[in-house]
């Protein structure tokens, strides 16, 4: 029995897949693509199958062919793929998630773990739960929320054991430059890689902010969590909100000669701005026992660190 990532070359999906490989778990990686740095040290110990998660047909392959017991679906089209391409997007994200349900259910898989997001909440929220309700405004924001009410909808009718997590925007190394929050891991791993880097959003913009270790982390542990103990299908993860200012000053402090200006984009600025401060994860701490464990100060520590071991993997 295996367990599969969706998305699996991806960036979540990727450092998923080293934590579930130390665990001793089997694992397939299933994506639109067959190569990533982010696997090169692994490529060996895990079954890539590229496949699209618009087509049932090879959802379902992958499903029945490798007796998967576990998916963890972090496949998605991003929020500015999902705006350039909004049919796409819905085929992808919607659709997607609709055939790892259909499939979960006919093959008895034991458990769907989905990555939402922030980006499923609208406009002018400053703190948000899992009750606060949903008015996303773009087609990402859309096909999550749509995924999540799918995946309860599951979850009633046939008992597929459905779980997701809200996220803030992921950060660590390896992380793309796609996305109007790409600003919050550049601005650490291009000093890291004593590079300068202009910031595109202006200094007081607050952005929640988790930590890659903790996302991976976070997807296990609700995995693994007792149902008994759930109250629910979907927790909101916090991890933490700082300025831009505050991360180029812990930047600073761990590299004294870090070049960080600002450059303020204002589309982007306004963007940012337009999404909830600050998430509330006390349901996933009293529930699953779940509790953020790198705030601002580990975040910067141990990105550098990492992005300074292996330059050569993220630059």
């Amino acid at each position: 029995m295996a367990k599969l990532i969706t998305g699996g070359l991806g960036f979540i999906g990727a450092y998923l897949a080293h934590s579930l490989l130390s665990k001793g778990e089997e694992v397939v990686l299933f994506d639109v693509i067959t190569h990533s740095p982010l696997i090169q040290d692994i490529k060996d110990k895990v079954t890539i199958v590229q496949g699209d998660l618009a087509s049932w047909a090879e959802v379902l392959e992958v499903v029945k062919q490798y007796k998967i017991d576990g998916i963890y679906h972090t496949g998605a089209l991003l929020s500015a793929s999902a705006e350039e391409k909004p049919i796409t997007a819905y085929q992808v994200n919607a659709g997607g998630t609709f055939n790892i349900l259909e499939a979960a259910r006919l093959f008895n898989v034991e458990r769907v773990i989905f990555t939402s997001t922030i980006a499923s909440y609208g406009l002018g929220l400053h703190k948000v739960n899992e009750d606060t309700i949903q008015m996303p405004i773009s087609m990402y924001g859309v096909t999550k929320v749509f995924s999540e009410r799918l995946g309860e909808y599951y979850h009633r009718k046939f008992g597929v054991d459905f779980r997701a997590v809200r996220l803030p925007s992921i950060i660590g190394p390896g992380r793309g430059a796609g996305g109007a929050s790409a600003y919050s891991a550049l601005m650490i791993s291009e000093p890291a890689l004593k590079r300068s880097y202009a910031v595109t959003v202006e200094e007081d913009v607050i952005m929640p902010i988790l930590y890659i270790k903790d996302c991976v982390d976070c997807l296990i542990r609700l995995y693994e969590a007792d149902n008994a103990q759930l109250k629910r299908r979907v927790y909101c993860i916090a991890g933490f909100s700082p300025t831009a200012r505050d991360i180029v000053n812990e930047v600073k402090r761990v590299i004294p000669r870090a070049d960080i200006q600002f450059k303020p984009d204002r589309e982007l600025t306004e963007m940012v701005r337009s999404w909830p401060k600050y998430l509330d994860e006390s349901r996933a701490g009293e529930e699953w026992g779940w509790k953020t464990k790198y705030f601002l100060k580990e975040t910067v520590k141990d990105f550098v660190e990492e992005v300074q071991m292996n330059p050569g993997l993220y630059s």
